[in-house]
């Protein structure tokens, strides 16, 4: 018999389930900071550098499908302990590298390991939490998890780095691992889909194929521009990934089952969650960057000053949460829509001396109208599948979320670069170079033509919010007030 509602046991057991969500999006930016201190040592290549910060997010992103689907098969927390066992262990690889070539490798096989933590997660919270209300709550709490991670890994990474050498940004990861391990196997249910079937391995190679080329054709566009490669990249991963939709919806054990993109919840929550983390992102490459070049602050002040949008986050999820026993998910997720939508007027009124306040309030507010809508889009796509594939549905999820982003960085990126070098034709080609140049006149207009981008991406993300908001109201209209009713692990 299935308990309806969560006990402190299953609390805990979620406090363990957040922490390697914590560092998954901690290891996405805890390298800011680190990167002069790697390049100092390990001395790679252009390339190789680049290679460092990104191989880590294309491994996350490519392999979450299969390591959703493959958890499902094999066993969630059994799949989640694996991932734990390798996450720290390559941690400790990381952190002594002796050549850019291992520490390349080595992010590659974290990215592979958090691609198996992250899908764990999120399916381990449907199989502990069967009561609506608290499994709503449970998921704003993961959410949260993932945000605060990547809010406080520059932070993280800046404090280890005034004090030890580069390799500790890397170390911090295995005490929480061993303690995942420790306390897993005691305080977290197991699950696996009985009738699972064959692993599909062709749709496992055509979905990685897919994810890794069309990400990494809109990043290259996004600091590139228009080239044949990425372009080619691009039109690659798209014909893969319909070919992977069509062998999902032929095959006799698919990885993901497509007819969920019929239900509307499910494919409702997917997009909504794509172009809330496509706004997100978006939004906040621009903004971290008119705090350090704009307002003139080292990185970890401004990392600093960026939890003063704690406070508002915390508000929005609170209400949200006590809401939603009350109140239609369609109504609260239009109004985190809408939050969304008027953080960002409030970005569209910065100029170059504007006081730290406004930006922090719309920040803020964009963080908040982004966590509200997403924690309650993810408890859609959850509970929109059927228990056995809540593993790969919880895998759809993120990978919705890191194509928002990624789309984000070069759409709403590629825009504020026309429009600052619209504005300053003959200088510098980024804010960055500018402000080395020494030149007060310069780094004024420089400065005011980066603001300018800022506003008119922030004006364009906040139409794109209110239109959304409209769409999500009306194909979530007919989602009735969440019960307490359990619902199947």
């Amino acid at each position: 018999m299935i308990e309806p509602r969560a006990g402190r046991r299953e609390w805990i057991g979620l406090a363990v389930l957040v922490l390697p969500c914590l560092l998954i999006s901690m290891d996405v930016s805890v390298l800011f900071f680190a990167l002069p201190f790697i390049s100092a040592d390990l001395h790679p290549s252009g390339t190789e550098q680049l290679w460092v910060m990104d191989v880590y997010g294309f491994a996350l992103a490519g392999l979450l499908i299969t390591m959703g689907a493959l958890g499902d098969r094999i066993g969630r927390r059994k799949l989640l302990l694996i991932g734990a066992a390798a996450f720290g262990v390559a941690s400790v690889v990381a952190a002594y590298s002796w050549s850019a070539e291992v520490l390349i490798l080595t992010r590659g096989l974290l990215g592979v390991a958090g691609a198996t933590l992250m899908p764990s997660t999120l399916s381990l919270i449907r199989a502990m939490f069967h009561d609506g209300a608290q499994r709503k709550t449970a998921i704003a709490v993961w959410t949260g998890g993932l945000t605060l991670g990547a809010t406080v890994g520059p932070i993280v990474g800046g404090f280890l780095l005034e004090h030890f050498w580069w390799g500790s940004a890397f170390l911090i990861n295995v005490p929480a691992m061993v303690l995942l391990l420790v306390l897993g196997p005691v305080l977290l249910p197991e699950y696996r889909n009985p009738d699972a079937g064959r692993f599909d391995l062709r749709g496992a190679a055509l979905s990685l194929a897919a994810v890794l080329a069309v990400i990494y054709g809109i990043k290259q566009l996004a600091v590139d521009g228009f080239a044949p490669l990425p372009v080619a990249a691009l039109v690659v991963g798209l014909l893969l990934g319909w070919a992977f939709v069509h062998g999902q919806r032929t095959g006799r054990s698919p990885l993901v089952d497509v007819a969920l993109f019929r239900v509307p919840a499910f494919s409702g929550a997917v997009v909504v969650n794509v172009i809330a983390m496509f706004c997100f992102i978006g939004s906040t490459y621009f903004t971290t960057q008119y705090l350090q070049l704009v307002l003139g602050m080292r990185p970890f002040t401004a990392a600093l000053w960026s939890l003063a949008a704690m406070p508002l986050v915390i508000v929005g999820m609170t209400v949200t949460g006590v809401l939603a026993s009350k109140v239609r998910v369609a109504a609260l997720v239009a109004t985190g829509l809408v939050v969304l939508a008027i953080a960002f007027l409030v970005l569209t009124r910065l100029t170059p001396t504007s006081p730290l306040w406004l930006v922090l309030l719309g920040a803020g507010g964009v963080a908040a109208g982004v966590l509200m809508t997403t924690s309650l889009t993810s408890d859609l796509m959850l509970t929109a599948a059927p228990a056995e594939h809540a593993g790969a549905a919880s895998a759809v999820s993120e990978t919705a979320s890191e194509l928002g982003g990624a789309l984000g960085m070069a759409i709403l990126g590629t825009i504020g670069t026309a429009i600052y070098r619209a504005d300053l034709p003959a200088g510098p080609s980024t804010l960055g170079e500018a402000t080395g140049s020494g030149d007060p006149a310069l780094i004024a207009a420089a400065r005011e033509a980066f603001t300018h981008g800022l506003t008119v991406t922030a004006t364009v993300t906040a139409a794109v919010a209110a239109v959304l908001a409209f769409f999500a109201y009306r194909i979530l209209r007919h989602i009735p007030v969440t019960t307490n009713e359990p619902v199947a692990a």
